[in-house]
């Protein structure tokens, strides 16, 4: 429970917000430092509430579907997850570093677990990946790349081999100086946060309101000199290309500011998420390439999946997902397409993009720490590819990262 609370800490300080760069470092480290010598069962233990404090946020959902009964077997089929990968890593250490050598198995115990620290970013339950052991440094002293995380391990592997201090030396050569984020929107942007709970979100006798005051939103855009103002995801909840007074409405506005806007798009088989993008008297259409598990599209086995869709969600039928990532230009500028879930999914940033505009819906999972653990997800890639970020969001406020 020590190391659970201990890797998990980085997360509700910030959330909190009193977070800070030392605490951070000293409590990351700490924690790694005792899994390290950890026997396999508490890597099991600790492995399975580490993924109860960063995931269980993931049941809300559940509450919207008016499944309360199943929240207790998701936890657990969460907990067991992380569990069981935790404990894996530490059972094989164990078996390998005995069948290496019988007289001395602890040096290659170490170097096993670390090797499966590393390897845990690259491991997605479900297609699910958000679980990056390094993003407990996303803000502290040390830097989150794999080379400056194999140099902390490093450093603390010997350590507790030898017991000699001086190896932790290593960890200095991980330094990087905490990132200083500017937090201002730019002048001539307008990203709209919306406060729309999901069951007035889908409800039609809302849905007017719910235009006029999208409607609004640009006007007030449009006397303010934005260029550009950005939606969140579905913030039109029907299929908008099948709606042509809502599309003749957004071109027109169009003519005097370019609208990012999240809606529905059928096309002809299957829904898709996607966004709208109004600019220069054309309308452009990017869809999400990277859908949520079991959330949009069903990961288990064909047999599997019409089962789950049948008995859990009414039969309806699963997201369809874009083949490519797409990029789109505003008044020069261009943006990375991205769409809540994947905009934390490594395969958005291919080819290093300079700019990214996420739309997102956290009413699935407010409140919790679920928009902070996404928040810092993105400063985890920001710092990786250096993509300059600018998210508008329904249910959490919206920002930018850069």
């Amino acid at each position: 429970m020590t190391i659970a609370f201990l890797a998990s800490a980085f997360i509700y300080l910030e959330y909190y917000g009193v977070a800070s760069a030392l605490l951070n470092t000293l409590l990351g480290l700490f924690g790694l430092y005792l899994l390290l010598e950890a026997s396999a069962k508490t890597w099991f233990v600790a492995g399975a509430f580490i993924g109860l404090f960063w995931f269980y946020w993931i049941v809300l959902s559940l509450i919207e579907y008016d499944m309360l009964w199943a929240v207790p077997l998701e936890l657990l089929i969460i907990m067991l997850t992380y569990g069981l990968l935790f404990g894996a890593i530490a059972k094989m250490s164990e078996w390998i570093s005995e069948w290496i050598s019988q007289k001395t198995p602890q040096p290659y115990s170490l170097a096993i677990k670390a090797l499966g620290l590393l390897c845990l970013s690259y491991i997605h339950p479900f297609g699910f990946d958000w679980f990056k052991p390094e993003l407990v440094f996303v803000h502290s002293y040390l830097g989150m790349a794999k080379w400056q995380f194999s140099l902390i391990l490093l450093g603390l592997v010997p350590r507790l081999w030898h017991n000699n201090m001086v190896y932790l030396l290593l960890i200095l050569f991980a330094y990087q100086a905490p990132a200083t984020n500017h937090t201002a929107i730019p002048s001539h942007i307008a990203l709209v946060t919306t406060h729309t709970p999901v069951k007035d979100k889908w409800n039609p006798v809302l849905h007017q309101a719910q235009f006029d005051a999208i409607f609004t939103e640009i006007d007030h855009a449009i006397d303010a000199n934005k260029s550009l103002i950005v939606f969140p995801e579905s913030i039109i909840p029907l299929f908008l290309n099948h709606n042509q007074i809502l599309l003749d409405t957004l071109q027109s506005k169009a003519k005097h500011i370019s609208i990012v806007i999240g809606g529905l798009y059928w096309d002809g088989e299957a829904p898709r998420n996607s966004t709208y993008i109004f600019n220069d008297k054309k309308i452009q259409i990017a869809s999400k390439v990277i859908l949520v598990p079991f959330g949009e599209s069903n990961p288990l086995p064909q047999f599997l999946s019409d089962w789950v869709n049948e008995v859990f969600y009414d039969g309806s039928v699963d997201y369809k997902a874009s083949k490519e990532v797409i990029d789109y230009q505003i008044d020069g500028i261009t943006y990375r397409n991205a769409i809540c879930f994947e905009a934390t999914s490594e395969k958005l940033y291919q080819g290093k993009p300079k700019n990214m505009i996420i739309i997102s819906n956290n009413g699935w999972f407010t409140p919790s720490i679920e928009p902070t653990l996404q928040k810092l997800l993105l400063h985890y890639y920001h710092q990786k590819y250096g993509t300059k970020i600018y998210h508008a969001i329904n249910m959490s406020e919206s920002y930018v990262v850069f």
